[in-house]
This record gives C-alpha cells, sequence and structure tokens, in this order.
C-alpha cells in the first residue's frame, strides 16, 4: 500500500454542525478536539511521517469574538492533547498578531516529545502571505523559494483531507500543497469517523502521482 509521507488536515465544519446541534456557532470548536487526536493516532498507525493541522487562519480572526475566541481556544487545548503523545511538533503561524495564543509560543520551534515520533505541524493564526513574505527578492530559485518560505520546516504535502464538503483549499501551504492530491469528505469534522481516513488513504492508491511530470 502506497502511504502519503505527508497529510494536510483541514477540519472544517465546526459551526454548521453546532448549527445543526441546536448550538451557538463558537460551541462547535470544541467538538473537533477527539476527532484531531483520533486522525493523528490512525496516521501514525498508517505509517504517514508528517501531518499538518490547519487550526485557524489570519482571516478567520475577521468573525465575531466569540468565535476568534473559541476557536484559539480549541487550538490550545489541541495542541496539548498533541504534546501529550509521541511526535515532533511545531505551531507555525503570525506570532507577533494579538490573536496568536501565548501558550503555544513554546513550540514555533520544533520540539520532539515523548521520545519524539511523527511530525506534527499546526497552523495557527496562519496567512498564505504572511508564509510567503520572504519571497519578494527578484528571481529566486526552486530552492530559495522553499527556503524563504517561514514555514520552510514543514515539508511537501501528498495528499489534503478536507472534512465539511467545501472543495477549496483556503489558503492552506501554498507551496508545499502545489502538487498535493486533493480528498474531501462530505461529513462535517466533529462527526468524524475512521473510516474517512481509511477512505482518503484507498483513494490515494488510484491517484497518478507525476509531481507535474
Amino acid at each position: 500500500m502506497r502511504i502519503p509521507n505527508h497529510i494536510g488536515i483541514i477540519p472544517d465544519g465546526n459551526r454548521r454542525w453546532a448549527q445543526g446541534a441546536g448550538m451557538e456557532k463558537q460551541e462547535g470548536y470544541a467538538h473537533g478536539l477527539a476527532p484531531g487526536l483520533e486522525v493523528l493516532r490512525l496516521a501514525r498507525e498508517a505509517g504517514v511521517r508528517e501531518i499538518t493541522y490547519y487550526g485557524f487562519t489570519t482571516d478567520n480572526c475577521r468573525r465575531p469574538a466569540r468565535q476568534v475566541e473559541a476557536f484559539s481556544r480549541a487550538c490550545v487545548e489541541a495542541v496539548e492533547l498533541i504534546a501529550a503523545e509521541p511526535v515532533s511538533l511545531l505551531v507555525a503561524g503570525d506570532d507577533r498578531a494579538p490573536a496568536f495564543p501565548g501558550p503555544l509560543r513554546r513550540y514555533l520551534t520544533r520540539t520532539d516529545l515523548n521520545g519524539g515520533g511523527i511530525r506534527v505541524n499546526f497552523l495557527v493564526n496562519y496567512g498564505w502571505e504572511w508564509d510567503l513574505a520572504g519571497l519578494d527578492r527578484p528571481g529566486p530559485s526552486r530552492r530559495n523559494i522553499t527556503e524563504s518560505l517561514r514555514t520552510r520546516d514543514i515539508s511537501r504535502v501528498d495528499l489534503v483531507i478536507r472534512w465539511g464538503g467545501m472543495r477549496r483549499l483556503s489558503g492552506f501551504l501554498p507551496v508545499q500543497a502545489v502538487y498535493a492530491d486533493f480528498y474531501v469528505v462530505d461529513r462535517l469534522w466533529p462527526d468524524f469517523q475512521p473510516e474517512d481516513f481509511a477512505g482518503a488513504l484507498a483513494w490515494y492508491q488510484k491517484q497518478d502521482v507525476t509531481l507535474g511530470g
């Protein structure tokens, strides 16, 4: 079985799930914590070497204050859960902005935890413009483009899985994901089932991975 080295996770649908359950929109984020940890464990068992979670973006911070507070708190809790696992953890995002959660600053440099293991990246207050800010030099080579990224320690993504039925990348790691295969799960993120992940891996087997060749 051909396993992607690096999988990107876009956990969408938290607010829609909350509304469907008769809750306020911001209440949905806390229900996405358990799925995130389960995906990590499934990825590790499958032999995936690296996984990147899309926490929240700089654009998301335009939402109502209660929602911003809720998804920020959920990201802190998610990272704390991940940090209890055997992982090599990196949090990446614009840490100079007020929206960046202070407790996550300790992970702005990759840190091996509990003996290390699968590389886990968590994008927090991430924006593609922030990431590409170092590319304003004239005529960079392909190698220099990668090295100029603020997320230079995150490798090329092989497979992006998005829950919630939407078919867009929403600015997710535009350089690393340039050749990624894109798999959409219609189920909302808090309703995650292991079969979602298994289905994505099975679908990936059928793709013709050429990297542009």
